[in-house]
């Protein structure tokens, strides 16, 4: 008899929307400007995403390939990317169990300051789960490099 492992896991917080945009400068500017977000650039991650931030939540901005004329659904026209929510380390691994035993795929990957894994959701978004690799109260004050 099989014993039912307990994979549930919690979300942390909404960690960010990753965007693209027409212009990365005015959409950072706007973004400041108008919601008061910090500008946080991150030397291995440059030139994007170039995030916006308000404490540890706010948007990645990329930019868009606007110049194609055609539009395929994995197109990087101007739209929402993919949206992404914090979890602890081991959050992380609880999640990974608990998609394998749904037979949900996922993609995980290895972002120098975090590791992500990636899964889709019936409409065919993106759906990230983050968790921070180095020091948190230096990477969303911008002083890790």
């Amino acid at each position: 008899m099989s014993q039912k492992v307990n994979n549930d896991f919690n979300i942390e917080f909404l960690d960010h929307v990753a965007i693209r945009v027409k212009d990365v400068t005015l959409s950072a500017k706007w973004y400041a400007d108008v919601l008061g977000l910090k500008k946080v650039q991150l030397e291995k991650w440059e030139p994007y995403p170039l995030f916006m931030l308000s404490g540890k939540s706010g948007v990645a901005l990329f930019p868009s390939d606007i110049e194609k004329k055609t539009k395929p659904l994995a197109s990087k026209d101007v739209k929402i990317d993919h949206f992404a929510f914090h979890v602890t380390a081991e959050n992380f691994e609880k999640a990974k169990a608990k998609f394998t035993a749904l037979g949900i795929a996922y993609k995980q990957e290895d972002h120098h300051y975090f590791y992500s894994i990636y899964i889709k959701d019936p409409d065919d978004h993106t759906v990230e789960l983050t968790t921070i690799k180095v020091d948190a109260s230096e990477f969303y004050n911008g002083s890790v490099s």
